[in-house]
């Protein structure tokens, strides 16, 4: 019998985004400096280079009606991935006058445009679940919000974007 690959079992991703200060908290605790900040009444989008070593720049759209996050990684040439948007499932809220949170819940989608979407990490899900690390209902609201966006994007072509502006949302890149 075969054995299940190990699951890389934490605590939920929290995260800080410091509109005033153009800090953004990662979750180990860097404060990392955002080159920009742009408040919409839908949303948090923010930009900022990245020292990781696949890709050198991160835009994010948090997006607290729809319970996600999306980002577009720029990766760098030997780190190309085929990939459009990596949206994020969890809570994303304003908490102060310029201060914004993300708590991550496991749940992660791949958006290839006009192709597919693919949903990751129902193992860690699971397994926080599993450890307490959340409780029943915000298991089920993360498949729940992760099913209702597959579903939406697969229903507008399997366009992100044409499914925002179908809730009047447009998102701005750099």
């Amino acid at each position: 019998m075969t054995q299940a690959p190990a699951v890389d079992l934490h605590r939920p991703k929290v995260e800080y985004f410091n509109v005033d200060e153009l800090t953004n908290i990662d979750p180990k605790g860097f404060v990392r400096a955002v080159e920009r900040y742009q408040v919409e009444p839908f949303g948090l989008y923010m930009a900022r280079t990245s020292d990781h070593p696949e890709f050198h720049y991160i835009e994010s759209w948090l997006l607290p009606s729809l319970s996600i996050r999306a980002t577009v990684f720029h990766f760098t040439p030997a780190h190309l991935r085929d990939q459009d948007y990596y949206i994020d499932i969890g809570e994303y809220a304003q908490v102060g006058p310029k201060r914004w949170k993300s708590v991550d819940h496991y749940l992660d989608l791949v958006v290839r445009t006009n192709r597919d979407v693919e949903l990751l990490d129902v193992d860690e899900l699971l397994a926080a679940h599993a450890a307490g690390y959340l409780d029943l209902p915000e298991s089920q609201q993360a498949i729940e919000t992760a099913t209702t966006v597959i579903d939406g994007i697969a229903a507008h072509g399997h366009s992100f974007e044409a499914w925002l502006q179908a809730r009047d949302i447009t998102l701005t890149w750099k």
